[in-house]
């Protein structure tokens, strides 16, 4: 990875490239909010029943390329490979953290 990033989004990618679900979904807080594919995720068990079904779907890996943060919005691009048409692919993730913690996360 060439972004240097906080260890609460290293955390995120980290368990992204994983099936464990628990470790994925420590890295939000409480009352997260995840927005992806034109689809909302709010809380613990929306955002984990999300990244099951995703992992299961595209079974994806990412890369983090490039990252900016800015107080307590991070901005990062990656490469995603996986199981879909066009792959690999850059996306952008635009997070917004609290504390140590995601509090919201845009994907596109």
């Amino acid at each position: 990875m060439n972004a240097q990033l906080n260890e609460c989004i290293n955390n995120y990618f980290e368990a992204s490239n994983t099936i464990d679900v628990v470790r994925f979904k420590d890295c939000f807080t409480a009352d997260a909010v995840v927005f992806d594919e034109g689809s909302t995720y709010l809380g613990p068990l929306a955002i984990g029943s999300w990244f099951e079904e995703t992992r299961l779907k595209y079974e994806f890996s990412v890369t983090p390329i490039t990252g900016t943060q800015e107080d307590d919005y991070v901005t990062v691009v990656a490469q995603v490979s996986g199981n879909f048409p066009g792959s690999p692919i850059q996306l952008r993730y635009a997070f917004e953290l609290k504390g140590s913690k995601i509090q919201s996360l845009k994907i596109h």
